[in-house]
């Protein structure tokens, strides 16, 4: 029952007892305001013989009353009592209230905790992210310092390489003219003079060929560092290619300290080196100009030193020779030639004469030699020895070579054809074509295309060709032998005359140095050139 309706049947019941007892319920209801609505009065002068009955019933309505206002009082009681129920409900709801906020405040509160702790998370979360980020940036700073460390080590790598030779680390072209540029700038400053040599190595190609390519690129570091080490920190050594090297001797002051250096420098680069157990010798032909004398530029200089070199070579090799004037005109011939030469291979300036071949004891011919001429438009017809040597140093010879052997054998399937007697038709091969990586190809494809058989092909060669690499020259022997061309040792006695080769090499003909059959008598020469011819049939061969 709710507080206001229980206090309303207290009420009723207060104001029932009341009236049974004659007392009126004040509106506060409040039975201790109550009053009797009529005592009864008596009269005096009505005593009788009633008055004890009336006694007894007034003192019986007195009881009466007292039991009403005790029954008022119980009620009264209850109802106070009530009141405090009512009063607890009330307080109960109050606390029940307190607590539902007390509830609601602890669930907020958890509430907030919670959203403390996730906000708390989420701030741990980002800080840890903060972290992570802040690691990453510094690791990414490093990278990037990394990076670019790297980027101006490749930078300065891609640099050097640009300026320095890839094998020896010595400065190259490119770096040699600007060192020059610089050390005549300064020879000018303080009236100087300085000296550009032109080096190269004798028989490096013979063991590049012999020992392999690896084998000749330690050979030519080692000789880099003798050059390095044989000049001072002020003079620059460049390689210009292959087995060649330019040197830059700066403050060349007298010219007797100046051809003692290039001694100096020639015996260093010349005393034997010990590769992998191999002793290796090469020797080095010098050239050698002097500014300002032979030139006043980079470019001048290192051409009169070459052309030095060039005639230095021409006079034997393995020394050295100053540049001079004279040399500049036979230079500039010299490389008049040149370019003369790769014009007359195009315009087919050249021609082929034929010297025969005759067997001397039935003085049948058996074969004919081709013989170049260059036919030259303002020069008239030139022999081999104005123009070969120039050939083969600029390379010009493989191209020329090429051309004298297709054309001697399509005259000699001509004459074939036509019914003459020839049995082999005689050409002459360079060094640098024997060397040549197609040289085999090239023979055979010549075969193919002018119809020749290859037993009508005979190839000359000298001694000094074939012993440039030993195992090399008898392996391409071996391979023309199979296809059928036969082979002729050309000049034999004025080069190696090694006996062991005319065992191992597989040749068909032995042709002897005129130099042993010009003037012959009864002397050594002619005791000689009998061993010779006695060797030579005693193999098997044709003298």
């Amino acid at each position: 029952m709710k507080p206001d309706r229980r206090l309303s049947a207290q009420r009723d019941r207060r104001q029932h007892a009341a009236n049974a007892v004659g007392y009126q319920i004040s509106p506060d209801g409040d039975p201790a305001s109550a009053t009797p609505d009529a005592l009864p009065t008596v009269e005096v002068d009505e005593v009788s013989s009633a008055d004890a009955v009336a006694a007894r019933e007034r003192h019986a309505e007195t009881m009466d009353w007292r039991e009403g206002r005790a029954l008022l009082r119980e009620t009264a009681i209850g109802e106070r009592e009530g009141g405090a129920l009512a009063r607890e409900d009330v307080a109960g709801g109050r606390e029940l209230a307190v607590l539902q906020r007390e509830m609601s405040a602890t669930s907020r509160e958890q509430d907030l905790h919670t959203l403390i702790g996730w906000k708390a998370a989420q701030t741990e979360d980002r800080n840890v992210k903060l972290r992570l980020a802040n690691e990453q940036l510094v690791l990414s700073s490093v990278q990037l310092l990394v990076a670019r460390e790297e980027i101006e080590k490749s930078r300065a790598e891609i640099l050097h390489l640009a300026q320095h030779d890839f094998l020896t680390d010595l400065p190259n072209r490119v770096q040699l003219f600007d060192r020059i540029g610089q050390a005549i700038l300064l020879a000018k400053r303080h009236p100087a003079k300085l000296a550009v040599l032109f080096l190269d190595l004798d028989r490096f190609k013979i063991i590049n060929d012999s020992y392999g390519h690896a084998m000749g690129d330690q050979l030519l570091k080692a000789a880099a560092q003798r050059l390095t080490s044989a000049v001072r920190s002020s003079d620059t050594i460049s390689r210009h290619g292959g087995d060649e090297f330019i040197i830059i001797l700066s403050e060349a002051k007298q010219l007797y300290t100046l051809e003692r250096k290039i001694i100096e420098i020639h015996q260093a680069v010349t005393a034997p080196y010990f590769i992998d157990g191999i002793e290796l010798r090469v020797g080095a032909t010098i050239g050698v100009s002097v500014f300002p004398d032979d030139g006043e530029d980079a470019v001048a200089l290192i051409r009169a030193a070459d052309s030095a070199m060039y005639f230095a070579k021409q006079n034997g090799r393995n020394g050295y020779k100053f540049f001079t004037h004279e040399m500049r005109a036979l230079d500039a011939e010299r490389r008049s030639v040149e370019v003369s030469l790769r014009q007359a291979v195009e315009q087919h300036q050249f021609e082929l004469f034929y010297q025969a071949q005759i067997n001397l004891e039935s003085g049948a011919v058996t074969g004919a030699e081709a013989l170049i001429r260059w036919r030259h438009p303002s020069r008239g017809l030139l022999l081999p020895a104005w123009f070969v040597p120039i050939a083969e140093d600029s390379g010009a010879i493989v191209a020329m070579g090429r051309w004298v052997l297709r054309e001697a054998c399509r005259q000699a399937k001509s004459w074939l054809d036509a019914g003459l007697t020839l049995d082999v038709i005689a050409v002459n091969i360079s060094a640098r074509e024997f060397e040549n990586g197609n040289f085999l190809e090239c023979i055979s494809l010549v075969l193919r295309e002018t119809g020749l058989a290859p037993h009508h092909l005979e190839l000359e060669l000298t001694e000094t060709v074939l012993m440039k690499n030993f195992e090399a020259s008898a392996t391409t022997l071996r391979a023309l032998r199979s296809m059928g061309v036969k082979i002729s040792i050309d000049d034999f006695g004025t080069g190696y005359s090694s006996l062991s080769y005319l065992k191992n090499f597989p040749f068909d003909t032995l042709k002897i140095d005129q130099s042993f059959v010009r003037d012959i008598s009864n002397g050594p020469d002619d005791v000689l050139l009998s061993a010779i011819i006695g060797i030579g049939i005693g193999l098997q061969h044709h003298v």
